[in-house]
């Protein structure tokens, strides 16, 4: 291991812990957002859960469960000041936003291959 490795390791430590103290992560979900650049829940203020979800899967090369936007959904919005929620309370949401993004007689099956395909 390099010199340089060891730091780098302490910094997505350091920055993993202050991510962890958020509702809703734990250490895959801080795994993500290091991954994406985010390092203290100060870094989610502004940002969107469905343009991180987006992000996450074009570095992944796959499409990651849908329940991920929901878990990005929750902590920006806990960032933000709102109050603490379970991811799964912004599962309705999401899904109301594929549907209308889908367009009228549109199936789930059609917005998850429309999604699939964009990638």
């Amino acid at each position: 291991m390099s010199a340089s490795a060891v730091p780098a390791q302490a910094s997505e430590r350091v920055a993993g812990a202050a991510l962890r103290v958020m509702p809703n992560v734990g250490p895959a979900t801080a795994g993500f957002l290091i991954r994406l650049g985010i390092r203290s829940p100060g870094d989610l203020i502004g940002l969107d859960g469905d343009d991180l979800y987006d992000r996450l899967c074009r570095l992944d090369g796959r499409r990651l469960d849908p329940c991920v936007r929901d878990v990005f959904a929750a902590v920006v919005a806990f960032a933000e000041g709102g109050p603490p929620r379970p991811w799964w309370d912004f599962t309705a949401a999401r899904k109301a936003r594929d549907a209308a993004s889908a367009g009228p007689g549109s199936t789930a099956a059609d917005t998850a291959t429309a999604d699939t395909a964009a990638r």
